[in-house]
């Protein structure tokens, strides 16, 4: 069974130059591990693919149940030159969040009270 993104996470957008940088942040530490073996870079470059013309770097953030995003010439040459509607690529965490994922049980679809209050683990 498939479900969208935006039921396991959410995501920030960021800017520098051409460049985009999306978050995507785990709601339930236990779903983690499934977007880390599910949401890659090349995952995500083929969902951007008419909008990111470079290369697309993850990086994990384990830490925080977090992946990140570099998507390179996403802007169409930058924010204070781009001719796009959204010339900041806010838009592209939206669109992260549509992205479709294999689950091998229903999910509760309502966004936990606790999402993201963080609480350290022993030793970190």
């Amino acid at each position: 069974m498939k479900h969208k993104l935006f039921h396991l996470a959410h995501s920030r957008a960021g800017d520098k130059g051409d460049t985009s940088i999306l978050s995507l942040i785990a709601y339930r530490p236990e779903d983690y591990p499934r977007l880390c073996a599910q949401v890659s870079a090349q995952a995500v470059k083929a969902l951007l693919a008419g909008l990111v013309q470079g290369e697309v770097r993850r990086f994990e953030l384990p830490d925080l149940e977090a992946l990140l995003f570099v998507c390179e010439h996403a802007l169409a040459t930058g924010v204070t030159t781009s001719l796009r509607l959204d010339a900041h690529g806010k838009s592209l965490s939206s669109a992260l969040l549509e992205m479709e994922i294999e689950m091998d049980r229903d999910i509760d679809t309502r966004i936990p009270t606790h999402a993201h209050a963080h609480t350290p683990t022993q030793g970190s």
